[in-house]
């Protein structure tokens, strides 16, 4: 079997065995398929897809080219979910102990920021002395202690994605299809979860434009997770505007435990309970919609899953004083008020303009190995529907540097569309895949 002679059988629109897409994957770990080979077959890939036992061969190949997690040691039943990128997504960080506080465990590998889409871990690690490198060991350690761990890829785990993304990163294949979704769904196998709620977001502020795109890529990744043995579901939520009122790593973390004190803002709120019921239906643990939100109010109103992040926080080394006390958090130098420029109906505010806008002020990478400003951001006073007038604080800029302090001001004010009617009201969540 030969390399070239794989990306040709691809180039030429044929179905690739499970043994060829093996071949090519492992040899590519390993060193012995070069790169511009895996980037001419990525590119393949690209322009003539792959069918869905094709897209779960590589999915599985992918991950076994490294450790797969047992977590059977911890439970039968580790639950997980996972994001597919978004502005203001500090979903897990309200989700997890909202799971952990009805003694289901929950263990996450996640990752970092890129482009204009936050990470988990960026927003973690905001907080002093928390920590995401954790040993193999580590990781199913605290899963069995405190029932929640979230932590980063380590080497080990599907190290195929990590070396054939950085050449999609580079190639123009990065939004091809099935590459997503072997990307996505071989570290969640890789995990050790059995079952798995993918967030898919659509709209401007996600990779995926459009609800079809969104169901499509979300229905592969429930085939390819039943095709490896594991329960599935996703939820297909909306991402034409920022999620809850913050971007930026500190004041993130700020809004979840916020919300996870009954404060959260009202959209965040009701796109954390959606996707943690699926995570109780798909899971068996609730009857219907009705019962798992009362099992998930119960933990929330009484504090439960306030102490579970807590201890979490200090499970993985973070300050447990954060809880209380948010000044032990990054804070940025400038923190100023940008006020609306005229009377109006507040129609769009461009999710993916306002990442880059956090991006620039430092609070994300450019390119991977960019160091983090914690502490800067936006927070939103008012969001998509909300009427306005002049002079009122649309929303506080936090911020290092004055000059990208005002380069940020100028970028907000024309990501935010006022009109004088009304918008429609944007869907929050689009559709339920199980």
């Amino acid at each position: 079997m030969r390399a070239v002679d794989i990306i040709e059988k691809k180039r030429d629109g044929h179905a690739l065995t499970r043994e060829e897409i093996d071949f090519f994957v492992q040899g590519f770990t390993r060193g012995e398929i070069a790169d511009y080979q895996a980037a001419a077959w990525a590119m393949a890939i690209y322009l003539r897809g792959m069918n869905e036992e094709e897209t779960t061969n590589l999915t599985l190949s992918m991950a076994h080219s490294g450790e797969i997690l047992d977590l059977a040691s911890v439970s039968p039943r580790v639950l997980d979910k996972h994001s597919s990128g978004g502005v203001g997504d500090k979903t897990t960080l309200v989700v997890a102990p909202l799971i952990a506080a009805l003694d289901l465990p929950f263990g996450k590998m996640s990752g970092r920021g890129l482009g204009f889409s936050g990470g988990t871990l960026d927003k973690l690690e905001a907080i002093p002395g928390w920590r995401a490198n954790l040993s193999t060991e580590e990781f199913i350690a605290q899963l069995k202690r405190i029932g929640i761990v979230v932590a980063g890829q380590t080497h080990d785990l599907a190290p195929a994605d990590g070396k054939l993304y950085a050449l999609r990163d580079v190639t123009g294949t990065v939004s091809s299809l099935p590459l997503i979704a072997a990307s996505i769904m071989s570290k969640k196998i890789a995990a050790g979860a059995q079952i798995i709620v993918l967030d898919v977001k659509v709209g401007k502020g996600a990779f995926m434009k459009t609800e079809e795109d969104a169901t499509a890529l979300a229905k592969l990744m429930v085939k390819i997770g039943q095709g490896a043995g594991r329960v599935v579901g996703a939820v297909i939520s909306d991402m034409n505007q920022p999620l809850g009122n913050a971007v930026g790593n500190a004041l993130e973390v700020v809004e979840a435990i916020e919300t996870l004190k009954g404060r959260g803002p009202a959209d965040f709120v009701e796109h954390c309970f959606a996707v943690a019921e699926q995570i109780l239906l798909i899971a068996g643990v609730a009857q219907n919609e009705k019962d798992a939100r009362a099992k998930l109010q119960g933990v929330w109103t009484s504090g439960k899953a306030l102490q579970k992040f807590g201890d979490w926080i200090e499970g993985q080394s973070g300050t447990r004083r954060v809880l209380e006390d948010y000044a032990v958090l990054p804070r940025a130098q400038i923190t100023e008020e940008v006020l609306a420029p005229r009377d109006g109906f507040i129609a769009a505010i461009q999710a993916d303009e306002v990442g880059y806008t956090s991006v620039d002020l430092g609070g994300g990478r450019a390119k991977k190995g960019d160091s983090i400003d914690y502490a800067v951001g936006i927070v939103f006073k008012h969001k998509v529907g909300a009427c306005v007038t002049r002079g009122e604080p649309l929303l506080a800029l936090h911020a290092n540097d004055r000059a990208k302090f005002d380069a940020a001001k100028a970028r907000l004010l024309a990501a935010i569309s006022l009109s004088d009617v009304p918008p429609a009201p944007l869907q929050l969540i689009h559709k339920i895949i199980r």
